[in-house]
């Protein structure tokens, strides 16, 4: 992060909340929605990030619905959905249940029969032909021309609307990489002063971190996946988090997560992706250096795959399986000042023992704050002993309540595929 630009300060004890606006309930309309924001509030939801509300291309659509990243109009709102009114409601709302909402801007492309093609067909790249064209393979969209200046400020401007119109709080950037990040620089520089806004990048390039707050993981999430296929030892993890540790500015906000709408609807839930191990893999995402993310439907959980241009909605069951999960992990980062992201108060340290080909263990520390967590990432019992993580104190274990003093307890005993979170008492 540039010294230039400095993250809100909401954001280093939050959470995000993936919302799928057309596969969340049966309507998939915004005032449907709005009937769920109690609950995800009282889950510890803090960020409300909704997928493209924009209008969807027709020419070339795919599926029978199309996808929400080919718009045809950045500045009002898919029929499905409902209206701009709606939308300015529905963030007022969210407002005052006190949720922070950013939305999806698809800077990098639009569908074919957006409005530009006929009122600015200047804002697009043309082949050599002299024809619209995608330079990713992507069929249903067109590359938009930053090299144009009239573009870069219409896009802005884009913003701007959804600002002053609607209220949002920020935006999540769709692969942010295929925009020139001086775009995105003066976009910043234009729109901060309007509000305190979080700016999110889908990409995972350093140097994007000059203009925003957070980025992606994907190599975390492939590596997690990787292990869970016995393609890659424990030490795997090690490998990337150190990555980013060493790699990434010291302040660099890590967005962690282990399915999102791409991941659900084209390689599977994370169930299909992880198995037992999903869990575990949620407890460190929530609790590792970042802000965690969490996809629609998590919290029952959603174990299908939603077809992305296509109806197909969320099969809840009105049991919220993993609500009190998540609400709990929350609650932590939430009240816990060891849990801030990107703080520089906050020490992270692994706790390693023999069992490391099986065992994933960390202590964060912020004065006299302590958070350990351990995690049994095989499908045996462990026997833990606390001669090799040298944890001293009393701590309560987050999911039981049960205390654990260290003076005289001497190992830690974690089912298969189990986790154990330990915060200190005082």
């Amino acid at each position: 992060m540039s010294e230039a630009f400095r993250p809100v300060d909401w954001i280093y004890s939050s959470n995000i909340y993936e919302v799928n606006l057309r596969q969340y309930t049966p309507e998939g309309t915004m005032n449907a929605f709005g009937r769920e924001m109690p609950r995800l509030r009282d889950m510890g939801i803090d960020v409300l990030w909704f997928m493209p509300i924009t209008p969807i291309s027709k020419e070339k659509r795919l599926g029978s619905l199309g996808s929400y990243y080919a718009c045809s109009d950045y500045t009002d709102v898919n029929p499905e959905f409902g209206t701009v009114e709606d939308f300015t409601r529905l963030v007022k709302e969210a407002h005052g249940l006190g949720f922070k909402v950013i939305i999806d801007i698809v800077a990098n492309h639009t569908g074919w029969d957006h409005r530009w093609t006929r009122e600015h067909p200047e804002f697009y790249r043309r082949n050599l032909d002299g024809q619209f064209f995608d330079s990713n393979g992507w069929e249903d969209v067109i590359d938009l021309n930053y090299d144009n200046p009239d573009l870069r400020k219409a896009m802005t401007d884009v913003m701007r609307f959804w600002i002053e119109r609607c209220d949002v709080d920020g935006f999540r950037c769709d692969m942010a990489m295929l925009v020139p990040l001086e775009f995105w620089r003066e976009a910043r520089v234009a729109l901060d002063p309007m509000k305190p806004l979080f700016w999110l990048a889908e990409c995972e390039e350093i140097t994007y971190h000059e203009v925003f707050d957070a980025t992606y993981t994907w190599k975390l999430l492939h590596k997690m996946e990787a292990i869970w296929r016995k393609e890659s030892s424990l030490d795997g993890l090690d490998e990337v988090l150190s990555y980013y540790d060493s790699q990434f500015p010291k302040n660099a906000l890590r967005v962690f997560f282990t399915t999102n709408h791409d991941e659900n609807s084209h390689s599977g839930s994370e169930f299909e992706r992880m198995g037992d191990a999903a869990r575990a893999y949620s407890v460190l995402c929530c609790t590792w250096n970042g802000l965690p993310l969490i996809y629609s439907g998590q919290e029952m959980p959603n174990k299908k795959r939603l077809k992305f241009f296509d109806k197909d909605p969320i099969e809840w069951t009105g049991r919220y399986e993993l609500f009190g999960f998540f609400q709990t992990l929350l609650a932590l980062r939430n009240r816990n000042p060891a849990m801030r992201a990107g703080d520089p108060a906050v020490s992270l340290h692994r706790l390693h023992t023999r069992l490391d080909d099986r065992c994933f263990a960390f202590a964060r520390k912020a004065g006299s704050h302590e958070v350990v967590v351990v995690l049994n990432l095989s499908a045996e019992w462990l026997t833990v002993p606390n001669s090799e993580l040298l944890l001293q104190g009393a701590f309560q274990e987050l999911f039981t309540g049960v205390g654990v003093d260290f003076a005289r307890e001497k190992e830690l005993y974690i089912s298969p595929w189990g986790y154990v979170v330990l915060e200190k008492r005082f």
